[in-house]
């Protein structure tokens, strides 16, 4: 076999080995744990890394921070959350910040009237849409996120 079709072979299974992952939680109500559900997680986020911020937007030309944890729920856990950030911090119940999980979301209050949501990683970690960056990863001890930090919500 030359390189290349020995790079796709090893392509292929590697992709079928994470859709295999990725399909064994769906529909079964429960976020996959531990290693599995990070990388899922950062599999997903390699495939939005970068793209920019709209108000509005849901799509790969821009999206805003509800409809980045949106995408992230359909194509990772098959589970159809609510557009607004406003009525996905009501879905599921609270969890405390020292109980964060891979696939929580996360809160913040960044405005007298304005709130941001992200998808918890691990190791203090999140992804999610940031105005000024995109959509890119961050971490709950800088700074900025750790002051307008408010709330986790496990949906399963």
């Amino acid at each position: 076999m030359n390189p290349a079709t020995i790079r796709h072979a090893a392509l292929t299974v590697c992709l079928l080995a994470l859709s295999l992952v990725l399909a064994g939680c769906a529909g079964t109500g429960r976020l996959p744990a531990g290693d599995d559900a990070i990388a899922g997680l950062m599999a997903h986020y390699r495939q939005w890394h970068g793209t920019p911020y709209r108000l509005g937007g849901s799509s790969r030309r821009g999206v805003d921070c509800s409809a980045y944890v949106q995408s992230v729920y359909r194509d990772l856990y098959r589970v159809e959350l609510p557009r607004s950030t406003e009525d996905q911090e009501d879905v599921g119940r609270r969890v405390s910040r020292s109980r964060l999980r891979s696939g929580d979301l996360v809160f913040f209050k960044t405005g007298w009237f304005k709130r941001h949501v992200g998808v918890y990683v691990a190791n203090g970690r999140f992804i999610h849409a940031s105005e000024s960056r995109g959509v890119t990863e961050s971490s709950l001890s800088t700074p900025y996120w750790s002051r307008t930090y408010w709330k986790a919500r496990r949906v399963l």
